[in-house]
């Protein structure tokens, strides 16, 4: 009855799934030295230089703290840099960042392919757009 109860909770199904690909994710990055999400931040700076955290926050969907605690984390590995103009921080990256691009979307790479070998390609992409549409979904009604 358990097994059946677990199978049938989204809660506990994407929990479980979390872990499986997290894990699948840090072992990519920790090729280049940094997390996942720490990729994810230095992408978003690549696409808009000069972007604010609260930006940050909001395309990566975390709370202020948690974006503070990466941002101190890149800066101390000096890949990216932290300018105050009046009341807002702008991030940007660093030369030493920017040599990073390349890496990132290798690992981004490699990552979709381990996952798609197992999955199947098709599988992967339709499971992550369902993913990706449900939180969507959800993240309204909480906001609400």
């Amino acid at each position: 009855m358990l097994e059946i109860f677990f199978k049938e909770c989204l809660y506990f199904t994407a929990s479980r799934l979390s872990r499986v690909i997290t894990k699948m994710a840090e072992r990519e990055f920790a090729t280049i030295g940094l997390s996942p999400t720490s990729a994810f931040l230095l992408m978003a700076v690549y696409e808009k230089e000069s972007i604010s955290q609260k930006e940050i926050a909001q395309i990566l969907h975390l709370q202020p703290s948690t974006v503070t605690r990466l941002i101190e984390k890149l800066i101390a590995k000096g890949v990216i840099v932290n300018r105050v103009e009046g009341r807002m921080s702008l991030i940007s990256s660093t030369e030493k960042g920017r040599a990073l691009a390349d890496e990132i979307q290798r690992c981004w790479t490699n990552l979709r392919s381990n996952y798609n070998d197992i999955l199947g390609e098709k599988q992967g992409d339709e499971l992550t757009l369902q993913i990706f549409e449900a939180s969507e979904q959800l993240e309204v009604i909480e906001k609400g």
